[in-house]
């Protein structure tokens, strides 16, 4: 019912996931990542428990193959589980169940890992994993999505999709990009990248916020003292 995206960022060390599924709010149980470590994406019939379960056996220094072993080995209901993740050094490692939905793969590429189930065809993940490769130099977040409308494209899921998510970390314990379509009848890839082309100019001011509220630029709502300035 879904295919997803797992990236990593060489230059930036960002790390992030983009997803999509015919179910409602997606990004609320299936993509994880954690600045400095690395991302997962546990989708099928999912597990969310997996997600900071191989984030936090990458933390403790294992490569995503050994930390996707590990995982597995006493995961519940592993059969049913369809499993992506990346560390730190752009290493990939994925695990489908012999009970993964319908059509289903996974293509390991260049820092990224593409995986889906109920697909339209099999060429769906190494599609996205392609054009994310052939993106070096734009922003995670753009690269991500891009595959992920690549995969749209290629033929995407047996059904319509209903909700997708963007997940990115980069230097802070937050995340510095989670956004969301939780349900949309129409594309929700398309209100995605929208919401992330309106995000973008203001997403580093969030941090300067977080990080330096006395430097940071003022909101510019009614009754924000900032906006004299």
């Amino acid at each position: 019912m879904t295919f997803s995206l797992v990236g990593r960022c060489a230059e930036t060390g960002m790390f992030g996931v983009a997803i999509t599924t015919s179910s409602i709010a997606v990004a609320s149980r299936c993509p994880w990542a954690r600045a400095g470590v690395g991302a997962v994406a546990t989708q099928n019939v999912t597990d969310p428990r997996l997600g900071n379960q191989g984030l936090d056996l990458l933390e403790k220094g294992m490569s995503a193959p050994e930390a996707m072993n590990a995982l597995m080995a006493k995961a519940h209901s592993p059969e049913h589980r369809q499993v992506t993740m990346i560390d730190a050094k752009g290493r990939t490692a994925f695990w489908s169940g012999a009970k993964t939905l319908g059509t289903n793969n996974v293509a390991p590429g260049e820092d990224c890992v593409g995986a889906g189930n109920l697909l339209q065809n099999p060429d769906v993940p190494a599609v996205m994993a392609k054009v994310f490769a052939q993106s070096k130099g734009r922003h995670l977040a753009d690269r991500l999505l891009l595959g992920l409308e690549a995969g749209i494209v290629a033929g995407g899921e047996m059904g319509p999709v209903h909700s997708a998510g963007l997940l990115v970390v980069h230097e802070q314990s937050w995340p510095l990009v989670d956004l969301r379509i939780d349900w949309s009848d129409d594309n929700p890839i398309v209100r995605l990248k929208r919401l992330w082309e309106d995000y973008q100019p203001q997403m580093d001011a969030y941090i300067t916020r977080a990080l330096d509220p006395n430097a940071a630029p003022s909101y510019g709502v009614p009754g924000d003292m900032g906006d004299e300035k």
